[in-house]
């Protein structure tokens, strides 16, 4: 088999995986809100029927309603919402565990050690962040295990769309399809260049995310799925989107600076907005 032929496999297997990655991402946008909703309302419950039991009983233990397990609750919520995915639920719940051992222990004053400890955990988690694989990633280690030479082959793999931020801000261009951000208790701006942008997934935990999709471009209708907890979200888009949500907000909202004329376009170009916002809200605009 000569090189012409192997470097022709390499970009056929290159092209099938790009495709069921592209159609598992789709998969999980559509099956996510049905899921999401569900999680939210029970989490809206199980919050009620704590308050009702402390307004009913006198004698329950005050750890159960306090804030620490609150931040647990919350982690716990986010966990099960995005199947354990990413850092926001185990910093919530790390927090949260934190500040109860010292309810529970109060002579050992941990207290102290909370900022220097914090200040560890975000280097640890800069050094060894995890990231979501895109196709480019899973096709770098594919071709890699059946090839001996796929410099070639990679050579044109560009940055991916996740985007993990703790205590920290910046501003990325990305080329990928699917936008992954995550930012607790700091900021993510990033600009897409995608003419096939396919949606994405954004938690914002005491932070904010800026997407900015002027110079994106869709086909049809997409689905960007917000979790936003104490922050923010801000979308700009371009004019001829159309742009529907579906999100629910909770002591929070949603404000689209939009012209009317703008957001009653009618076009084919659907941006639905899905998730939870919590404390927090999403702005969109266009220039």
């Amino acid at each position: 088999m000569d090189r012409e032929q192997r470097r022709e496999e390499r970009r056929q297997r290159r092209e099938e995986y790009r495709i069921r990655w592209e159609e598992q991402r789709q998969q999980y946008m559509e099956n996510a809100p049905r899921h999401g909703h569900g999680w939210t309302g029970l989490f809206i419950v199980l919050i009620g029927v704590a308050a009702l039991l402390h307004a009913s009983f006198d004698d329950l233990p005050a750890w159960i309603f306090s804030w620490q397990m609150f931040l647990i609750a919350l982690g716990l919520f986010l966990g099960l919402k995005h199947g354990f995915r990413g850092a926001a639920w185990i910093v919530l719940i790390a927090i949260g565990s934190f500040f109860m051992i010292q309810e529970f222990y109060p002579d050992l004053a941990i207290r102290r050690y909370f900022w220097p400890l914090l200040l560890i955990a975000a280097g640890a988690f800069i050094i060894v962040r995890p990231r979501r694989k895109s196709w480019e990633q899973c096709m770098r280690k594919e071709n890699k295990a059946n090839a001996g030479n796929t410099a070639g082959a990679a050579t044109n793999i560009g940055a991916t769309g996740s985007t993990d931020s703790f205590m920290g801000s910046g501003e990325t261009w990305s080329k990928d399809d699917f936008v992954d951000s995550t930012s607790i208790f700091g900021g993510d701006k990033k600009i897409l260049l995608s003419k096939d942008f396919k949606g994405g997934d954004i938690v914002n935990i005491f932070g904010g995310t800026e997407l900015n999709l002027t110079q994106a471009d869709i086909n049809g209708k997409v689905t960007i799925e917000i979790t936003t907890i104490f922050g923010g979200t801000k979308l700009i888009v371009p004019a001829n989107w159309e742009v529907k949500s579906e999100a629910v907000t909770i002591f929070g909202g949603l404000e689209d600076k939009r012209s009317a004329s703008v957001m009653n376009s009618g076009g084919d170009k659907v941006l639905l907005l899905k998730g939870t916002v919590i404390f927090g809200g999403i702005e969109i605009k266009s220039f």
